[in-house]
């Protein structure tokens, strides 16, 4: 059995005690040796300390839908592992992500503030340096700091690691220039190089002996493209669950079996890590936190504001405060993950830039009451769009900001078979009412929906005058976190870089993307020349309203 924090420093400071009056002993029988220095009590307990904090390790999928594992109720794709995880600690049923997009939830999480506060609120945008994490905080206080897999971060947060692996990039993002005209992924990894997740275990081996250590594991799966056939016995068609507005063609689930099948191998590259933690004899003094980055990478899914987007699979294991098989129901953000690990660190006054609330109350208190709302917010993401989310634990409230757009996926998603399948139906009228928001133009400006008895969205309620004191509460909600976030509308729009129809690039796309910053003062030359002000574009997403 585990010897209690409190024993366990006494006893090392007694260890390290005796450890001096050794070498006092040894170095007074050395001739013409210095006897050792008495060891300094303020040190012995900071070393004390640093040995009883908790090691930390952040698993992050890659497109994965918060029901497509089976701890969430999936009863046929393959996840031992995860269930492993969840059997050992707490499944949050209503985890929410503050966006449905790749970098800016990664900059969300790393930072601890909602994506339009890290100025890395589009995808590819890099997060700026002079951004606080919680990354850095842990290293002040003597964590040991690695990374390995999806980086997506930028150059500025390398830095604030000890090691970073980074896997290769064109396993998800386009080539540059000529060669990313023809749509394809020119991949430069192959086989099992391809999940992101080979070098998480090496990672965990490097780490300090001698620290507590924190692991930022982020995996290419399950992000598009997908491969045929990567594992023995995969998905069946027969076993794929579609939502109401997928089509039912074989195409389509042959997309959904490759999803699948990518989702059993990151639950592969899971058990690995848990294995090596067993082995390490370090199973007991680490916390794990497992959630996915977006929703799964499919129509009306991944980039949404729709629980399909934005809700994620969240798993903390953590054996010292969290009792096995529990679950908690109350609504949770990614936003509180950053406070939450500080907390765990015991670093108590870790600055003011830091959103959310610490979740680890709950982990001996699942019922106890954290908030009414959660929100999210949709930015660029392959294509423009703007919309903000306010939910509670039945409603859901969507503002539209740009309805005149339709609702396009990313761009991989639309050269995906599914998308193709959609295209094809819609041209033979073959679509179902469901089928036929991913064209809807115009897009209604504000969307309600009831969560129980709705829960794929499809019945908006906004128009119905019975529901008119939910909608103004939560607008009022919205408008109040808006407020107190400084989230504020852009005076111009992003151009698209990919075709909404056929998912190739324009002639917007440049790669490396610039920065928010190296955006604005394109727009503002831009605007000098044209004889506007050019204050009007000094924050392309963030400028006050007219």
């Amino acid at each position: 059995m585990p010897c209690p924090r409190p024993a366990f420093i006494l006893l090392l400071l007694a260890f390290l005690s005796q450890s001096w009056v050794e070498a006092q002993r040894n170095g007074s029988k050395s001739k013409g040796e210095d006897a050792t220095p008495a060891p300094d009590p303020e040190e012995l307990a900071r070393i004390a300390e640093l040995r009883a904090l908790p090691n930390v390790i952040f698993i992050i999928a890659d497109d994965l839908a918060w029901d497509d594992l089976s701890p969430f109720g999936h009863e046929s794709i393959m996840t031992p592992n995860l269930q492993r995880l969840a059997d050992g600690g707490m499944r949050f049923d209503r985890a929410f992500l503050t966006t449905s997009s790749c970098s800016p939830t990664r900059a969300s999480l790393i930072t601890g503030r909602f994506p339009h506060q890290t100025d890395a609120e589009q995808l590819h945008w890099p997060v700026p340096k002079n951004q606080v994490t919680f990354v850095e905080k842990l290293r002040e206080k003597g964590y040991w700091t690695g990374a390995a897999g999806k980086w997506h971060l930028g150059e500025a947060l390398r830095e604030r690691f000890d090691k970073v692996i980074e896997a290769d990039e064109s396993g998800f993002q386009l080539p540059s220039g000529e060669a990313a005209k023809s749509g394809e992924f020119s991949e430069k990894i192959e086989g099992e190089a391809q999940s992101g997740c080979t070098d998480w275990v090496p990672l965990l081996k490097e780490r300090a002996p001698d620290r507590p250590f924190f692991l930022w594991l982020a995996a290419l799966d399950p992000h598009r493209p997908y491969h045929d056939g990567i594992l023995k016995d995969g998905a069946r068609p027969e076993e794929v669950r579609l939502p109401p507005y997928h089509p039912d063609t074989p195409a389509v689930r042959a997309d959904y079996q490759n999803y699948y099948d990518e989702i059993t191998r990151l639950d592969r590259y899971i058990g690995l890590v848990l294995d090596e933690l067993e082995a390490a004899k370090l199973s007991e003094s680490t916390a794990i936190f497992f959630l996915s980055d977006n929703g799964r990478p499919f129509p009306r899914d991944k980039t949404t504001l729709y629980d399909s987007g934005i809700r994620t699979p969240l798993i903390i294991k953590w054996p010292e405060k969290i009792a096995p098989g529990t679950v908690c129901e109350r609504l949770v953000s990614t936003v509180d993950l950053a406070k939450t690990v500080l907390s765990l660190a015991k670093i108590e006054k870790p600055g003011i830039t830091f959103e959310g609330i610490d979740l680890s109350p709950l982990f001996t208190a699942p019922e106890k009451p954290l908030r009414e709302y959660v929100f999210a917010e949709k930015n660029w993401h392959d294509y423009e769009d703007r919309a903000r989310a306010v939910r509670n634990e039945r409603y859901k409230y969507i503002r539209n900001d740009y309805p005149d757009l339709p609702l396009t996926p990313p761009a991989d998603v639309v050269r995906s078979a599914t998308y193709v399948e959609l295209l094809r139906l819609l041209e033979k009228n073959e679509l179902s009412e469901a089928q036929q928001v991913h064209f809807l133009v115009p897009r209604p400006a504000e969307e309600l929906y009831d969560l129980r008895l709705d829960p794929h969205e499809l019945n908006n309620l906004a128009a119905d005058p019975r529901f008119e004191p939910v909608i103004v509460a939560m607008r009022a909600a919205l408008a109040d976190w808006e407020t107190k976030t400084e989230d504020v509308m852009p005076t111009e729009r992003t151009p698209d870089e990919f075709d909404r129809l056929t998912g190739l690039p324009t002639p917007a796309r440049i790669r490396p993307r610039p920065s928010k910053a190296e955006m604005a003062e394109a727009r503002a030359a831009k605007n000098s020349e044209a004889g506007k002000d050019p204050k009007e574009a000094t924050n392309p997403s963030a400028s006050p309203q007219p």
